[in-house]
């Protein structure tokens, strides 16, 4: 089976689907809800956003969607995006790998306090 271009998954994509899990979302509100989300300790460029926007459209783990109802920003321009079912299992499938590697930390007394 030929390797899949995001496996494993980057670190910007997961945090680009994660912010997307509940609403579409146009590039700049990806950008703003991905800081938000890390507590400003990933900041997303224009190159890196839009890099990885494409890698996740071309991998079928997003696609382009309509503006939401009552969406007033007049741009003609902005483009939003959604994710898709093969997006949120991927997604899934990280967040389970990652609380694995938690259990993995606490266990190994690496990670203390009161984390997933």
């Amino acid at each position: 089976m030929p390797r899949r271009k995001l496996d494993p998954l980057p670190s910007v994509a997961f945090q680009i689907l994660l912010a997307m899990a509940d609403d579409p979302l146009h590039g700049y509100a990806i950008m703003r809800q991905v800081e938000e989300q890390t507590e400003g300790r990933t900041r997303l460029g224009p190159a890196t956003l839009y890099g990885s926007i494409q890698a996740l459209l071309e991998a079928g783990l997003i696609k382009d969607v309509d503006a939401p109802a009552g969406d007033d920003s007049g741009s003609e321009r902005r483009r939003y995006y959604g994710i898709t079912g093969s997006g949120r299992k991927i997604a899934c499938e990280e967040a389970e790998r990652l609380a694995g590697v938690l259990r993995v930390a606490r266990a190994k007394k690496i990670l203390r306090g009161e984390y997933v």
